[in-house]
């Protein structure tokens, strides 16, 4: 808890009854590198803020390929989201890339709770919400507007340390890209 009190701090002031109520209603869990914590089509509860680790959110298009909407690392939180504020079930799978510690967070029983109690807190979670949204929306100008070496360089940058537990084939598909081609951009980042 301590690191999510940390991320916290840096952003609000955090008081001893606002720590005390969260750590009441959050939990603190362990997952093995391949654990899946949201499945499609199931209804969708909870939050995960990474404390350590890897984690994806991905899509299955019609044909069955995988495409990865977002990693998630330290001090980053993760769910299906839609799912959630649409009360609809699950459209997207989130896993561990790696061995991970999250801080589990149910959305009912705790963060509403947190949010009518603490409402810096609620703030907190929609500025957060609306760096997300900003982001999301700047990765699919980018997809539309920039080549893929540029798509490549930026993600290097949003995510730099994300090859060291990445496969190739969640970043390519993260860029939209093949595997050869996130290769063939390898090559010409080296050559850069």
């Amino acid at each position: 808890m301590k690191q999510l009190f940390n991320y916290i701090s840096k952003r609000i002031a955090l008081s001893k009854e606002a720590k005390e109520f969260t750590k009441s209603v959050c939990r603190v869990r362990n997952y093995t590198k391949g654990s899946t914590l949201i499945l499609e089509n199931q209804s969708v509860t909870k939050t995960y803020f990474v404390v350590e680790g890897c984690l994806r959110s991905f899509v299955f298009d019609n044909k069955g390929k995988e495409h990865t909407l977002q990693f998630a690392l330290k001090d980053n939180w993760i769910s299906d989201y839609i799912a959630i504020f649409n009360n609809a079930k699950a459209s997207q799978v989130v896993e561990c890339v790696t061995d991970s510690i999250v801080i589990e967070s149910s959305i009912e029983d705790g963060l509403e709770n947190i949010f009518s109690r603490f409402s810096e807190l609620e703030s907190l979670h929609r500025k957060n919400l609306q760096r997300h949204i900003v982001s999301l929306q700047t990765r699919i100008l980018n997809q539309l507007q920039l080549s893929s070496l540029d798509r490549y360089l930026l993600f290097l940058k949003q995510y730099p340390n994300i090859e060291k537990y990445a496969l190739n084939y969640h970043i390519a598909s993260y860029l939209g890209i093949t595997q050869q081609s996130l290769s063939r951009l390898r090559s010409e980042k080296i050559k850069k």
